[in-house]
């Protein structure tokens, strides 16, 4: 009897188990925990924003100084970041007269330009960062974010090469800005018809270069 009632429970033991292991089998994967975001901070010594503006006779460029600045990372991948830019380190490079430099530039920093007395800063913030593929340039990625220039804002988005590796996030592209959607006025073809030959390009090119670290 004994052995009749051990070999039972044997027996309900293992079919139990047997049901125990299926059900586990067909019950859905515990999802893995997302990985943690970390906050690099950008380097201003590894790090600038350069500026080409063309007009029909002619071009100019120069550079704009980086405040401060953070970006997200999580994994391997860039997910956001925000950067300010200090306007009144707006240059020109390409003028060596000194006068004329300093014409330009006090040209640039006033309400014709960017207005930089009401708005000393500008800024971007990264909205999203997608892979990107078969770029002949080698981007591998595609940023994409507000950019606010003299307290307007406009969506940007544009191919870049984003690295991230080491605990150092690096970062190169050119995005094509419209000034005329931030009311930069002078020249601009968008606000004054019949300029001519004096008009300058609404579109301008920011080539960046970035370095962030943890």
């Amino acid at each position: 009897m004994k052995k009749l009632l051990f070999s039972a429970l044997l027996a309900s033991t293992t079919v139990f188990s047997a049901s125990a292991q299926q059900l586990a089998a067909n019950l859905p994967a515990t999802p893995k925990k997302a990985g943690k975001v970390a906050t690099y901070t950008v380097d201003p010594k590894g790090t600038s924003l350069q500026w080409l503006g063309k007009k029909v006779t002619g071009q100019h460029n120069g550079a704009i100084q980086l405040k401060d600045g953070s970006v997200q990372v999580k994994g391997d991948q860039l997910t956001g970041g925000t950067f300010t830019f200090d306007m009144n380190t707006i240059s020109v490079a390409d003028l060596t007269d000194p006068g004329y430099n300093a014409k330009l530039v006090g040209h640039l920093k006033s309400d014709d330009f960017f207005g930089v007395e009401k708005y000393p800063t500008s800024t971007f913030t990264i909205t999203s960062v997608r892979p990107l593929k078969g770029d002949a340039a080698g981007n591998n990625a595609t940023v994409t974010g507000n950019l606010t220039i003299k307290g307007t804002t406009n969506p940007v988005s544009f191919p870049a090469k984003v690295s991230v590796k080491n605990g150092v996030v690096s970062a190169q592209g050119t995005a094509t800005v419209n000034r005329a959607k931030y009311d930069v006025r002078y020249g601009s073809k968008s606000f004054f018809e019949s300029i001519g030959d004096k008009a300058i390009d609404d579109d301008f090119n920011l080539t960046f270069n970035v370095t962030a670290r943890q």
